[in-house]
């Protein structure tokens, strides 16, 4: 059953304000335990069972979330742990770009509830606050559909031997997980539409506003390239600046994160 609701922010401003009056919230299956969300919707989708475009599947407590790199994601009960099924068209931008649609999504939902959390987006996939990660962003392809799994730290964040965690609590900030997840699903909406309708280019402008700035020391691990960040490529490609001036694109990598550098700097 689907329901109506307009979601707002703490600001008092609507969560979508091109839009008007009621929005509709894409169909969101919740289970209170599973392995895998994105496991879960994959396999439906190997079998050939019916997954609608835009079907989110959110679960309390999950026992095998992963992240990029086969890495374990530890879960924690409030926080949000969901996948969605997006069913390619002839016509759809190239489907990796979908990590920057889901970045997109995912920074205006917490734009819209939290809008004074200090946060970043780090190519390709991971949501910062103050640098340390709270969310992650996966996906996993099934024939023409892509899984995009989502894991954000809302109430907990766990011990990582490689990296900073944060979670939302951590900045006194609260509000339940259903409400997240609906603000989310209605988000992601936006974010395809922007996607579909206007290209990749449009959504490449929208990462960049909320992404660490250009100038900020980058590492790709996988090659061991250090440079500064250049912006994206049109397809969404990494760019970063090397030392010589010359630009290396990175189509895709696990990018560490050097140092801070703040706007204008």
């Amino acid at each position: 059953m689907r329901h109506r609701l307009f979601v707002h922010s703490r600001s008092g401003h609507g969560f979508d304000q091109r839009c008007f009056g009621a929005v509709l919230i894409p169909p969101i299956e919740r289970v209170q335990q599973t392995g895998s969300t994105s496991a879960d919707l994959l396999g439906r989708l190997a079998r050939q069972e019916y997954v609608g475009d835009g079907h989110w599947l959110v679960a309390d407590r999950q026992s095998a979330g992963r992240g990029r790199l086969g890495r374990a994601w530890g879960d924690g009960f409030g926080n949000f742990m969901g996948s969605v099924a997006i069913h390619l068209t002839k016509t759809d931008p190239m489907a990796a770009t979908l990590a920057l649609v889901a970045a997109v999504a995912l920074t205006d939902t917490v734009k819209a509830l939290a809008p004074d959390l200090p946060m970043q987006m780090k190519w390709p996939n991971d949501l910062l606050l103050d640098g340390a990660k709270c969310a992650g962003i996966l996906l996993e392809r099934s024939g023409d559909a892509v899984v995009i799994g989502i894991g954000v730290n809302l109430v907990s964040s766990p011990d990582l031997p490689d990296r900073r965690t944060a979670c939302f609590a951590d900045y006194d900030v609260t509000f339940s997980r259903d409400l997240f997840g609906d603000a989310l699903a209605i988000a992601l909406m936006d974010a395809l539409r922007c996607w579909r309708d206007e290209g990749v280019a449009a959504i490449v402008h929208r990462w960049l506003a909320i992404a660490h700035p250009i100038g900020t020391p980058l590492r790709v691990s996988e090659q061991g390239i250090d440079g500064l960040f250049h912006g994206l490529n049109p397809d969404g490609a990494l760019r970063l600046k090397m030392a010589d001036g010359h630009i290396v694109e990175v189509h895709a990598g696990d990018v560490e994160l050097l140092r801070p550098v703040e706007e204008g700097n």
